[in-house]
């Protein structure tokens, strides 16, 4: 007498408990998700960092673009497919070279990049080549808002504005005007890397082989274009080689791993890296000191990507401490 019946308490401990539940999972993907983004974050940053010596090294091997395009493409595949054979043979995972349909769209976009950003490095100046590369991040956004529907954050938008006044202060100070060609290149070289990166976002899988089994178009088409080994030009090879086998297998295969974790525009801005990094590199290498106002510009580029990073990051923490289940005192 005087309780509730046995058949209403059973429903209540049931409700109670599936509320816990959610709510533990819900903390789960919270923890989750922003674990990934903190290993997005660390991969892209890491590929970005290691791409900035790409132009250096590609200026100490003193070749002709079609050369350097040929031997950094094939040294490149070469990389991948040992690497890959490595990793499925001996440590025995199953990675596809090319994952479906998508992953083949995105080695064709990656090489057509590759052979537009080559053209570029050797037919326009440097400050125009990043100055151009820096509208990488404003079509990733947009290209993702409207194939993915990842609508950019208003602080991620004004985050790439920031950068972007970074770079123009880099090239303000007496840009001189390049190659018509060149600059066209460098426009389709960012155009087609943001729309690489977006469609590896939309496909949520493993794109990391894929820029670099980009780059046996690339080879194919520069040794057309040199007519054979005898056509190659290179005074110093030891750079193209370093390049080839090291440098961009790693770069690219960190930052085509990077839309796995974040999206695609935040990718896209570990690119801009090269922007200020790159020159100061050929300043120490080819005493081609920068300008106060570049390193200004080069300052604001590094503290607005890692002001957005860090946002991103406190982002993730309060939504779990926001919505974590709280337990009656």
């Amino acid at each position: 007498m005087g309780g509730l019946p046995p058949s209403v308490a059973p429903p209540m401990a049931g409700i109670a408990t599936s509320d816990a539940d959610w709510g533990n999972s819900f903390m789960q993907d919270q923890l989750q998700q922003a674990a990934d983004h903190r290993k997005g974050i660390m991969i892209t940053a890491f590929g970005g960092m290691m791409l900035t010596i790409d132009i250096p090294l590609l200026r100490l091997s003193q070749s002709d673009a079609w050369s350097a395009l040929t031997i950094r493409s094939t040294l490149t595949f070469l990389a991948a497919l040992i690497a890959w054979c490595v990793i499925r043979f001996v440590f025995k995972r199953q990675i596809p070279l090319i994952p479906g349909k998508a992953g083949l769209l995105v080695v064709s976009l990656y090489s057509l990049a590759s052979i537009a950003f080559l053209l570029a490095v050797f037919n326009t100046t440097t400050a125009n080549l990043v100055f151009i590369l820096a509208f990488n991040p404003m079509f990733s956004a947009l290209l993702a808002w409207w194939l993915v529907g990842e609508k950019p954050k208003p602080q991620t938008f004004a985050t790439m504005l920031v950068m972007l006044f970074g770079v123009l202060l880099i090239v303000s100070d007496g840009i001189k005007a390049g190659n018509l060609a060149g600059n066209l290149y460098a426009l389709l070289a960012s155009l087609i890397l943001a729309s690489a990166i977006t469609f590896s976002r939309k496909a949520r899988t493993d794109m990391g082989f894929a820029p670099l089994l980009g780059a046996l178009v690339p080879a194919i088409v520069g040794f057309t274009m040199v007519g054979g080994v005898s056509g190659l030009v290179v005074e110093t090879p030891v750079w193209l080689v370093l390049n080839g086998l090291i440098v961009i297998p790693i770069s690219f295969w960190c930052l085509a791993t990077g839309p796995r974790y974040i999206s695609g525009p935040e990718v896209a801005m570990f690119y801009l890296l090269e922007t200020i990094l790159a020159p100061i590199w050929v300043w120490m290498i080819f005493a081609e000191a920068p300008t106060m106002i570049g390193l200004i510009g080069g300052a604001i580029i590094i503290t607005a990507l890692v002001g957005h990073s860090v946002w991103r990051l406190l982002e993730h923490r309060r939504a779990v401490r926001t919505l974590a289940p709280r337990h009656p005192v």
